[in-house]
């Protein structure tokens, strides 16, 4: 599969990941018993699955180092933070509808401003970057504005 195929899942399984945490939470009654799920979620996709594979290939635990190791780490704890962020952020009454967009309309504004720090680029920006960040914006407001109600 080429990298777009993965894209496309990452899309779908994000797409639909802050409505269904929603979902568990109400019906597991507590925001926490959410969070302990996908923290077994992880555990059992982002630990086992690789070691299996690791091992499968012939590699084992070889190849690590300390400073991707630790780089890898904290970009892992950065995504349980983001886990714990959304899942207070429905405890303290925010909703699919509205968590998500904000996320998802801020996130990839805030990957593009790291990533040309950790990698700047070799010429200014075009102003169509910041013309993007601003539809960006504009655009999350807008489906946030124009949602459908709830039933």
């Amino acid at each position: 599969m080429n990298w777009l195929g993965f894209v496309a899942g990452a899309v779908l399984s994000w797409g639909v990941y802050g409505s269904m945490l929603h979902q568990g939470q109400v019906k597991l009654g507590s925001p926490l018993r959410a969070l302990l799920c996908v923290g077994i979620a992880y555990f059992l996709i982002g630990v086992l699955v690789p070691l299996a594979l690791l091992f499968a290939q012939g590699e084992g635990l070889r190849g690590f180092n300390s400073a991707g190791t630790t780089t890898a780490t904290v970009a892992g704890a950065l995504g349980a933070i983001g886990a714990v962020c959304i899942i207070m952020s429905f405890r303290s009454g925010g909703t699919p509808t509205y968590v998500m967009p904000l996320v998802f309309g801020g996130a990839p504004l805030v990957n593009v401003l790291y990533t040309m720090y950790m990698h700047p680029p070799k010429h200014a920006p075009s102003p169509m970057l910041y013309m993007g960040f601003l539809l960006t914006a504009l655009g999350a407001g807008m489906v946030l504005y124009f949602k459908p109600p709830a039933h």
